[in-house]
């Protein structure tokens, strides 16, 4: 199997998910090329082109640092290939993590894997579907109710403080774009810059309150990891993880402002979120999805670039990175024996 990676930037890329599925495709066996959303090279005379980075081959206990030192290398270079050369290319870059002067990034990933699939590319998650949830936060919207907690999406300042005023003054606020938990704010009774706070995000796009929930200060939240619409599972291990961020004075979870990952169990209630999520994902052809819920209440999806799996090994759980490989195997496998008789999407989803 031949695949890609689709990238931000070499430049900006740490030792997560990505990296780990590089390195444990390149371990068994396939030939793993890594690109940046700027690299695709288009002409409407002849098959789409990409510049490329191919991992050099890996050794059977070779780790993902090894495979992010490659990229990092500053003699790399990057040689031209059809893209009719890959099998399949995995959409990895993360559209909320562009800065303002990259703002032709945020789209160019998923536009060029919608071209990509038109050449009969297998693209991972589908492009179309993608675009479909590109505002991630939206696509959460179109869940169903019962899952989530109460929710206002404005820009208007008035209808944001009558959200507080209904929920006892104390209530999250986000920017409908972001990721990592980045200009998040917890607003309550005490907050004395809600109208600054509000302006500043406001700067950003649209806001989004959201309902608070308590138990996010004893339990934290936790990371559910989904592949073709179901719990990933690896071995009889499950990809659930839980993140506790133990400064009291810090509300949110997130790995990237210091919460530290904690064993889950699957409980019932993320059962029934993962059970009323999946027919979505699934028609969608959105092959890895993160979740991220607080005791029974989903508060994040994660269609774009869901990470985490980097976190797993803290816990004593393998990183799962083989099972997903394997995945895409089947899939590919799947598509040359149908000779094209199934869609993008449907592979996609496809176990």
């Amino acid at each position: 199997m031949k695949i890609g990676f689709v990238l931000n930037s070499f430049n900006t890329e740490s030792c997560g998910t990505s990296i780990i599925l590089m390195n444990k495709a390149c371990q068994m066996g396939h030939s793993v090329y890594a690109l940046d959303v700027e690299d695709f090279v288009f002409s409407n005379r002849s098959y789409m082109e990409v510049y490329s980075y191919k991992i050099k081959k890996c050794k059977e206990l070779s780790s993902p640092q090894d495979c992010l030192d490659q990229l990092k290398d500053l003699n790399l270079t990057k040689r031209k290939i059809s893209l009719r050369e890959l099998d399949v290319l995995f959409l990895r870059n993360n559209p909320t993590e562009e800065n303002a002067t990259r703002y032709w990034a945020e789209h160019a990933g998923i536009a060029f894997g919608r071209l990509a699939q038109q050449e009969g590319i297998l693209v991972l998650n589908d492009a179309y579907g993608l675009s479909e949830a590109f505002i991630d936060k939206l696509y959460f919207e179109e869940l169903p109710k019962c899952i989530k907690p109460a929710s206002i999406i404005t820009r208007y300042k008035n209808e944001i403080l009558e959200f507080w005023n209904k929920h006892d003054k104390k209530m999250i606020l986000k920017p409908l774009q972001g990721s990592g938990g980045k200009n998040v704010y917890l607003i309550n009774k005490k907050e004395k810059n809600i109208n600054q706070i509000i302006d500043a995000i406001s700067e950003q796009g649209y806001i989004i309150a959201q309902e608070y929930l308590p138990e996010v200060e004893d339990s934290g939240d936790i990371r559910v990891i989904m592949m073709n619409g179901k719990l990933l599972e690896e071995n009889g291990e499950k990809a659930l993880i839980g993140r506790i961020n133990k400064n009291k004075e810090e509300f949110r979870s997130n790995f990237k402002v210091g919460a530290t990952a904690t064993n889950s169990q699957l409980t019932p209630a993320i059962e029934e979120i993962i059970k009323l999520t999946s027919p979505r994902l699934i028609r969608d052809g959105l092959f890895f999805v993160g979740l991220d819920i607080v005791k029974d209440k989903l508060i994040e999806i994660n269609v774009l670039s869901p990470g985490g799996l980097g976190r797993f090994k803290d816990i004593g759980l393998p990183d799962f990175a083989k099972t997903v490989i394997t995945a895409i195997e089947r899939k590919l496998y799947y598509k040359k024996k149908y000779n094209g008789r199934f869609s993008n999407r449907e592979l996609a989803t496809m176990d």
